[in-house]
């Protein structure tokens, strides 16, 4: 089997700079199991969370978006309000196909992330691992 050009690991911290929580809008795709771990942390039922911060769409249920494409969840001033159960699309960030694909794709994640590049190296068997968790 080839190794990933990545072999060596890559460098990544948290800075919880919001730039993968914020602008334009996408999909935080998410399910029963990420619902209630966010309805135990809020204090809010399943049925609450699902209705007030979710939509469903053809391939599956996403976080809905502030009118300004902001994760519903993400505060300007505080970060992200469910940080500590966050889904696992934003627990691997930025380590998702798209983003290790090629040198070239992670020095584009590392000019829009601050963290990606720099802090811990994170060694090639944990991005495997954490690569598995969401396929985006």
């Amino acid at each position: 089997m080839t190794q990933p050009w990545y072999n060596d690991g890559l460098r990544f911290t948290c800075t919880r700079c919001g730039h993968c929580c914020t602008g334009e809008p996408g999909f935080v795709w998410v399910d029963d199991d990420d619902l209630t771990a966010i309805a135990a942390a809020r204090g809010e039922s399943l049925g609450e969370v699902k209705a007030l911060y979710t939509r469903s769409t053809p391939r599956g249920r996403t976080l809905r978006e502030k009118d300004n494409g902001d994760c519903v969840f993400y505060d300007r001033d505080r970060g992200c309000t469910v940080y500590s159960v966050r889904p696992p699309q934003c627990r691997t960030w930025p380590f998702w196909d798209s983003n290790v694909a090629t040198p070239e794709a992670w020095q584009q994640t590392c000019d829009v992330c601050p963290g990606s590049g720099r802090g811990e190296l994170i060694s090639v068997e944990e991005i495997t691992q954490r690569l598995r968790v969401v396929r985006l």
